[in-house]
């Protein structure tokens, strides 16, 4: 007999690039409200640690932790009704670095990480070669958690487009920083330790899209890619029941160029 599993059965995890958070909090806050995920991973809040709006996200009944960036980059961990616990702010390996790019936190039991993976471009050149080292310090780190044997969910904008399938136009993309071998490889390494790609886990044949650009009229014409991932360890992975993409949010006004990107785990 096959267990009926209701929503309110479900945890729902979720990770949303807003490109700026004090520009797109009325979408912020209305996603918030009709979607009503228990965990959120945000990234690119381009917002000081002192300017985050920490009272309208407490109003709309979460509790939050960030790490800011004035401007630039900048993650949050958000958990609702709850405080998220937080564990670790910034990457190690390199004292130098002055991104706000990862924060890892601790909610109900689980492990979470809000990743903002650098761009890279133009590649070649120092831009590329930050972003494949930092992607080799998170791999460090994801295999070190992984160790652990606990629940972990790795999320964020990943900034790697994982296979010509996740993309609309793959010649279109082909001498961005996303679609590099060098990028791909390591994303592929840190699959190989053992991390399960949720959405497509569960979607294994669709196109399903993370990102529209705002140029070139890409929402109307749906010239998207996927960038933002949910990496699952495998006491995550036997818990997944559904991930998906609420690609709507993005064509309303003002909106990201990302839509948020979630799973549901029992």
């Amino acid at each position: 007999m096959r267990l009926r599993i209701e929503f309110f059965d479900l945890m729902r995890i979720a990770t949303f690039n807003v490109n700026g958070i004090k520009a797109r909090l009325p979408r912020l806050i209305e996603w918030l409200d009709e979607k009503k995920p228990d965990v959120v991973l945000l990234q690119e809040i381009k917002s000081s640690d002192d300017t985050f709006p920490q009272s309208a996200v407490r109003d709309a009944g979460y509790g939050a932790i960030w790490h800011g960036q004035k401007g630039f980059n900048g993650v949050a961990v958000l958990a609702r009704g709850a405080d998220p616990v937080e564990r670790l702010r910034g990457l190690p390996n390199d004292p130098d670095d002055a991104h706000s790019r990862y924060l890892e936190a601790e909610v109900d039991g689980l492990i979470v990480a809000a990743i903002y993976l650098p761009n890279g471009n133009p590649q070649p050149g120092p831009k590329f070669d930050y972003k494949l080292s930092w992607f080799e310090r998170l791999n460090t780190r994801a295999a070190l958690l992984l160790a652990q044997e606990r629940p972990v969910v790795l999320a964020g904008d990943y900034n790697v487009v994982p296979t010509d399938a996740d993309i609309w136009s793959p010649s279109g993309l082909a001498g961005d920083a996303l679609v590099q071998p060098e990028s791909r490889a390591a994303f592929r390494r840190l699959a190989a330790q053992g991390w399960t790609d949720a959405l497509k886990s569960c979607h294994p044949t669709a196109r399903m899209w993370t990102f529209w650009d705002y140029q070139m009229n890409a929402w109307p014409r749906d010239a998207g890619f996927r960038i933002d991932h949910l990496m699952l360890s495998p006491e995550t992975a036997d818990r997944l029941v559904d991930a998906g993409v609420d690609r709507d949010y993005r064509g309303r006004e003002k909106a990201s160029d990302h839509a948020p990107t979630w799973i549901a785990l029992r």
